[in-house]
């Protein structure tokens, strides 16, 4: 029996020892299955913690770029920024002109242009992304309007060129056709132009038979007499 036992107590602590070391043999199993609740409660709260964290930060920071970058461009940042300009200009002769007199608005002017730098590329970033997700949304919304153009400012410089000269081609076709509100899609401006233009002879067609007929009609009474 005490062999069983110490052999027993052997196993134990080569167990503990393991599950201490990281190294246990059932680690992956354990993560999925036997372990898979408790662990996986705890990895899913600290994932969501560290989310959480992330996201407040990225708030905080957002929120301190906008009304940085909204300061900046206030008339009061202005003004304080000519007065403070205007100070140092004063203080030049108390400093004799000195090398330190220029390199300290030297740095402070280099200093304040490197932060709001990244600031104002934050600001900017975001709002570009509200400017493209609403002309996204007004592309996929309207019903002429194509859908090919959403996130179009992902594609390359070449590809943008070929869709500046298609809509240049599309610019003489509205030209030709001496009509300033006439519009074209993406997909379909082709077929869309040819559409008019058979439409329009067909209207024209029918005009013309209508005034033939007419004019039959008229001369219905003369041939009478």
């Amino acid at each position: 029996m005490s062999d069983v036992a110490s052999t027993d107590r052997e196993r134990l602590a080569s167990a503990a020892r393991e599950v201490i070391n990281g190294k246990s043999a059932n680690g992956k199993a354990a993560n999925g299955n036997a372990r898979g609740a408790g662990n996986g409660a705890g990895n899913g709260a600290s994932e969501e913690d560290r989310q959480g964290w992330r996201r407040r930060v990225m708030h905080a920071f957002e929120w301190f770029a906008g009304h940085a970058t909204r300061g900046a461009g206030s008339p009061i940042a202005f003004a304080s920024a000519v007065g403070v300009v205007l100070l140092w200009a004063v203080t030049g002769p108390m400093f004799d002109y000195s090398e330190t007199w220029q390199l300290v608005i030297n740095t402070a002017t280099t200093i304040i242009t490197f932060v709001m730098v990244f600031l104002i590329q934050q600001t900017q970033n975001k709002d570009s992304l509200a400017v493209h997700l609403k002309l996204n949304e007004l592309l996929a919304s309207h019903r002429h309007a194509s859908s090919r153009l959403v996130a179009i400012e992902d594609l390359d410089e070449e590809d943008l060129k070929k869709l500046a000269a298609f809509y240049r081609q599309l610019s003489e076709l509205a030209e030709r056709e001496s009509d300033i509100e006439e519009t074209h899609g993406l997909d379909d401006a082709l077929q869309t132009h040819v559409a008019k233009q058979e439409a329009r002879h067909d209207l024209e067609e029918e005009i013309a038979a209508e005034l033939d007929s007419k004019a039959r009609k008229d001369r219905r009474p003369d041939d009478a007499v």
